[in-house]
C-alpha cells in the first residue's frame, strides 16, 4: 500500500531500541544525543492469530503476513525547527509518513542522561509538538501568501481557501495541532497539499523500565492525564525488556521470559497492531494450495482495488470476487463446505472489502 508510520520522540527516549525489537534492519543505539545520521526504515510483519487458525484447516507450505512500513526518525529536541540538534534535517522523513508513533521517555537511567536534565514526558511531548507546529505555521503562511495574490483577482475558491487556512493558522498559533481543528471535511482540502506534520494521526508509547512493564508508573499516569481529551491511544512498553525478548530465538524461551515479566505477549506486537489501525488499514486473505497470504488494504476500498493490491493486471481485468467471511470459513472448515452452506458470495465492483474477508479474484486481461 505504500503507507508509512513514523516513530518520533525526544533524543534518548528509546525510540530506536523499540524499533529494533520488531525490525530486521537494526538502527544504532548509543547513550549520546544526535549521533544518528539517517532515519532507519523497516518493513514490519503484522501479528495476526487468524493466520494460525486458517492454516490448521488449510495446510500450506507458506504463510505470508500483512506488513506495514515503519520509519525510525532520529531524536528531535527543543529548537529543532530552527536548526538546533539535528535541526530540520529529518523533517522531510516525518512529512512523508502517514501516521506517527510518539515515543515518550518514562524511565530514569543515570547512564542515559536526558537532554534537558530531568525526565518529564509531558514536557517532551509538548516540545516535539511545538517544533512541528512551528513548521506547520510556516507552511500555512506560505500558502496564504500565494492565495492572497490569487484572491485579489476575485477568485472565490482562493478566498474560501484563505478563510480556511487562517482557521488553521489561528489554531496552530494557539499551540494546538492541526488534527484537532474544527472544520468541515470538504474544507480540509485546502491544506491537504501541505501535508501538515500535526495533521497526522498519532499514538503515544510510554517507554518504561522493566518493573513498570505491566502497570506503568507515575510518568505514564501524567501522560494519560495530559492527553485525556485527545482522540488517541497510549501504550506502555518496556523497551529494554522487549529488546531482551527479541534476542531470544526459541519461542518457548520467549514465552517463559514473558511469563516471568507478567506479560501475555510482547508489547511491540500490540504496537504493530495499533500502528496498523492508526493507518486505517485492514487485512484480507487469499489462499491457494501452496500459501495463505494476508494483504493490506485501506479501510473502505472496493473489491477491484483489493485485486490491484495483489497485481495491477487483476484490477484492470477485474470481473468479480468470490468472498468468504473468515468466521464462516472457521465454522465450516473449508471452501467446499462454505459453498455447500451458501457462505460463499459473489461480489462485483461496488463491493466494499471487510476486514478478514477471504477473496478469490476472477479477472481477464
Amino acid at each position: 500500500m505504500g503507507l508509512q508510520c513514523g516513530i518520533i520522540g525526544i533524543t534518548n527516549s528509546g525510540k530506536t531500541t523499540i524499533f529494533n525489537c520488531f525490525s530486521s534492519s537494526k538502527g544504532e543505539t548509543t547513550s549520546y544525543a544526535f549521533t544518528s545520521s539517517r532515519s532507519n526504515m523497516g518493513m514490519i510483519s503484522v501479528p495476526d492469530k487468524r493466520l494460525d487458525e486458517l492454516v490448521k484447516l488449510h495446510p500450506v507450505d507458506k504463510i505470508v503476513p500483512a506488513t506495514v512500513e515503519i520509519v525510525d526518525i532520529p531524536g528531535l529536541t527543543k529548537g529543532a525547527s530552527m536548526g538546533e540538534g539535528i535541526g530540520n534535517k529529518f523533517l522531510a522523513d516525518i512529512r512523508n509518513t502517514d501516521a506517527l508513533i510518539h515515543v515518550l521517555r518514562c524511565f530514569d537511567d543515570d547512564n542515559l542522561p536526558h537532554i534537558d536534565g530531568t525526565v518529564d514526558p509531558v514536557r517532551d511531548k509538548e516540545t516535539i509538538e511545538l517544533e512541528l507546529q512551528i513548521k506547520d505555521i510556516e507552511s500555512v503562511d506560505k500558502k496564504i501568501q500565494k492565495l492572497e495574490k490569487i484572491a485579489k483577482s476575485g477568485d472565490q475558491e482562493a478566498r474560501k481557501g484563505l478563510e480556511v487556512l487562517k482557521v488553521y493558522k489561528d489554531h496552530l498559533e494557539d499551540f494546538q495541532s492541526a488534527r484537532s481543528v474544527l472544520l468541515e471535511e470538504e474544507d480540509r482540502k485546502f491544506a491537504d497539499d501541505l501535508f501538515l506534520f500535526t495533521s497526522k494521526p498519532v499514538l503515544y508509547v510510554c517507554n518504561v523500565d522493566e518493573l513498570s512493564a505491566v502497570r506503568g508508573n507515575q510518568y505514564v499516569e501524567r501522560v494519560r492525564d495530559a492527553i485525556k481529551d485527545e482522540d488517541t491511544e497510549v501504550l506502555v512498553i518496556a523497551g529494554a525488556l522487549e529488546a531482551e525478548i527479541a534476542e531470544l530465538e526459541e519461542v518457548s524461551d520467549r514465552e517463559e521470559f514473558l511469563a516471568d515479566a507478567g506479560l501475555e505477549e510482547p508489547g511491540v506486537n500490540k504496537l504493530i497492531r495499533s500502528a496498523y489501525k492508526l493507518l486505517d488499514l485492514q487485512t484480507f486473505f487469499t489462499m491457494n494450495p501452496k500459501e495463505i497470504r494476508a494483504w493490506t488494504l485501506k479501510r473502505g476500498m472496493k473489491a477491484p482495488q483489493a485485486a490491484g493490491v495483489i497485481h495491477s493486471d487483476m484490477e484492470r481485468g477485474f470481473i468479480k470476487a468470490e468472498v468468504i467471511k473468515y468466521e464462516d470459513f472457521i465454522t465450516c472448515g473449508s471452501e467446499h463446505k462454505c459453498r455447500e452452506a451458501g457462505k460463499l458470495h459473489v461480489e462485483g465492483k461496488d463491493y466494499e472489502v471487510k476486514d478478514g474477508d477471504i477473496l478469490y479474484i476472477r479477472f481477464n486481461v
